[in-house]
């Protein structure tokens, strides 16, 4: 059946691991409450199983084995992969799906290749999105990696590509799927630049997805991407994807970039569904 849930939103540690220190707290709660609106979203689209489109960050794949794709086939993941005092979320085991991760993965191989793993490690990548939209952990999630972190990275045009694929084996699932993509927009991690925010890229990249304009979604180089949006900037994959496997604009509910203690301009967004 289609997707029943289609949303992006930011992953960065500090939403958890510095929520403490932040100045700004108005802007800080605006954030929470923005996400507590997506997680009810998600709630009452009556999703079984999620998807969770992500870019991790080093913690199961490296540079002698990086796919460009790469599905979570397991029954459990384990997580988080960084110290839990320092995320502030606690380790847990959450469950995955594995039966309909095979058939979506059969599905997608038919136009894409896709690497599997039985074994899965969530980084905060995955946790922080899912500390704040199933915090319970119980809702069934399928990871899916693309590699937005060492060079040669995939083309935008096949991270479409890709999300295209992905949305087509959802409809074709007898499950109501959610799908979520997340990662930074512009974001300097791990660099003497943590917690520069280049607002209006951002806000540029965001108006070419509530346009759901692909050519100029697809027009940015990698050149482009670092120097105006640093090496998180990679990242807009996972919303591209997202937004393939959508086939809809993006309704935007919250944009800031004045949480820069988080290191990323914070986003929360849901998808227009071409049912």
């Amino acid at each position: 059946m289609p997707l029943v849930y289609a949303g992006v939103t930011s992953h960065g540690p500090g939403m958890t691991g510095r929520a403490h220190l932040v100045e700004n707290l108005e802007a800080r709660d605006q954030l929470y409450a923005a996400l507590a609106d997506q997680s009810q979203a998600i709630k009452e689209s009556g999703a079984q199983v999620m998807v969770v489109v992500a870019a991790e960050h080093f913690a199961n794949f490296f540079m002698d084995n990086m796919p460009a794709y790469c599905i979570g086939l397991g029954e459990r993941h384990q997580g988080p992969i960084e110290d839990p005092e320092w995320l502030r979320i606690p380790k847990v085991a959450i469950p995955g799906s594995p039966d309909l991760a095979r058939r979506l993965a059969t599905d997608i191989m038919q136009t894409v290749d896709l690497a599997y793993a039985q074994e899965w490690k969530f980084d905060h990548g995955i946790m922080v999105p899912l500390h704040f939209l199933t915090p319970e952990f119980d809702l069934p999630i399928i990871p899916v990696n693309i590699n937005c972190q060492g060079p040669p990275l995939t083309p935008l045009s096949r991270a479409w590509a890709f999300g295209e694929a992905l949305g087509k084996a959802c409809a074709n699932a007898d499950e109501r799927i959610a799908v979520l993509g997340t990662g930074g927009i512009s974001h300097w991690p791990a660099t003497p630049d943590s917690g520069k925010i280049n607002e209006p890229w951002d806000r540029e990249f965001l108006r070419r997805l509530q346009q759901q304009d692909k050519q100029a979604l697809l027009s940015y180089t990698d050149e482009e991407t670092y120097l105006e949006a640093g090496q998180g900037g990679f990242e807009i994959r996972t919303y591209i994807a997202t937004a393939a496997a959508a086939q809809g604009p993006l309704e935007l509910d919250f944009y800031t970039a004045e949480l820069p203690i988080f290191a990323v301009g914070c986003t929360v967004g849901h998808f227009n569904l071409n049912t």
